[in-house]
């Protein structure tokens, strides 16, 4: 399961990103019933769910024992989720997921419930998303090697235009306090 070239590594972030977006949406539809659930990005993409599965990947290259592989499964989205939360909130004093009223939780950002939520989603990521991820890969390289730069400018636009649009809102300088 080796990602070879930055066009694979770019396929992969925006395919699971996508698909994060959607399991987020999804979640909020069946929750609160409202399909939208306001993200850091304008688009339909949510980087957590793209970094997480690519790292979780390159961990599963390497000949570890399963136990290994399901403790990294809840322990590497949970660190990108806290992570994620705390960088979120200090650049623009907003929370967009808040777990506080949850029990064992780590200042509202991550929680024990979730934390294990993650381990069977990423296992399912690994192991029936990635290798159907990967014909899909093959099958349209071609094609992906014309749209990965649109692609590309497409999530950078998105990024600058989501973070100065989010500054902008907020109006604050930054605190790191």
């Amino acid at each position: 399961m080796t990602i070879s070239t930055i066009e694979e590594l770019t396929f992969y972030f925006m395919l699971y990103s996508f698909a994060g977006w959607v399991l987020e949406n999804c979640h909020s539809w069946l929750t609160h019933g409202q399909f939208w659930k306001e993200g850091l990005l304008k688009g339909p993409f949510k980087p957590m769910y793209g970094f997480a599965p690519l790292l979780l990947i390159i961990i599963s290259e390497y000949p570890l024992h399963w136990l290994y592989i399901l403790l990294f499964s809840m322990v590497v989205p949970t660190l990108i989720e806290y992570v994620s939360g705390v960088m979120l909130h200090l650049l623009f004093h907003k929370r967009w997921w808040d777990y506080s009223n949850h029990s064992i939780q780590l200042h509202g950002h991550i929680c024990l419930r979730f934390s294990i939520y993650w381990c069977p989603l990423s296992l399912t990521c690994l192991y029936v998303l990635h290798p159907r991820s990967i014909s899909l890969y093959t099958q349209m390289a071609s094609i992906w090697a014309w749209l990965f730069p649109i692609f590309l400018i497409y999530l950078l636009v998105d990024v600058v235009w989501s973070g100065y649009n989010w500054r902008a809102l907020v109006n604050k300088p930054f605190d790191f306090g």
